[in-house]
């Protein structure tokens, strides 16, 4: 696992995908940070975080793309599948990699929170929680478009694919706020939702079962890429 980790992280940045992926992140992130914090002369963070999630709901497909699709255009998929590693190794090797590069943006834009010190007082209770769930809801986003990459060889509709699935999973939220607390469905909706247990981070709460939640979908759609990979291996 360790040598496709290695190989998938170094791809990122012999090409301009990582290069380009840390720019545009980190510009974003700059303006939403500037706009929400120092514009509206406001040490409150939430909307910042609440507006990262839905920016990298477009931004990490473009950084998941091309994990599988590139090595069936480039036709070195057979290489891989023949390759003495295990799938559930190579499947989590390019998630690694991915989520290396994210998680390091992500922690780089914290940084601009030191901006925020000799003017206000920060309650790092809230910040800490929002960027564990923007930590967590990233690893949920990587894992859907590491199993999208791994449908098809055209990088463009890997990236179209997973921000329809992302947008599936945050519109649930939306569609359970218009649903009467008196509808059963609501409840459903209200497990299901990404959203929904990412406010309980935004307001400085640390549930235990919303992280066993982030961490069992992204189980799930690696599961699914391994089954993906498993069928094609030995179809």
């Amino acid at each position: 696992m360790l040598a496709i980790y290695k190989r998938e992280l170094r791809s990122y940045f012999v090409g301009v995908i990582g290069y380009v992926f840390l720019v545009i992140y980190l510009t974003i992130a700059g303006v939403l940070f500037s706009y929400t914090t120092m514009f509206s002369m406001s040490a409150d963070v939430t909307n910042y975080f609440t507006l990262m999630l839905v920016f990298s709901a477009i931004a990490l497909p473009l950084l998941t793309m091309k994990s599988f699709s590139e090595e069936r255009k480039t036709k070195t998929e057979q290489l891989i599948l023949t390759a003495p590693v295990s799938l559930p190794a190579m499947v989590f090797g390019k998630f690694l990699a991915s989520y290396t590069v994210f998680g390091g943006a992500t922690l780089l834009t914290s940084l601009y929170f030191l901006f925020l010190i000799p003017y206000a007082k920060l309650k790092f209770a809230v910040l800490f929680g929002n960027l564990i769930a923007l930590l967590l809801v990233g690893m949920v986003f990587i894992a859907i478009g590491i199993f999208v990459s791994a449908l098809t060889e055209n990088q463009l509709s890997a990236a179209i694919g997973t921000i329809a699935i992302i947008l599936a999973f945050l519109g649930i939220g939306l569609i359970n706020s218009l649903i009467p607390t008196s509808y059963a469905i609501r409840y459903v909706f209200d497990a299901l939702s990404i959203f929904t247990r990412f406010q309980s981070f935004v307001n400085g709460y640390f549930e235990f079962a919303s992280v066993i939640y982030y961490l069992s979908v992204s189980a799930i759609f690696l599961w699914l890429t391994i089954r993906v990979y498993d069928r094609r291996r030995f179809g």
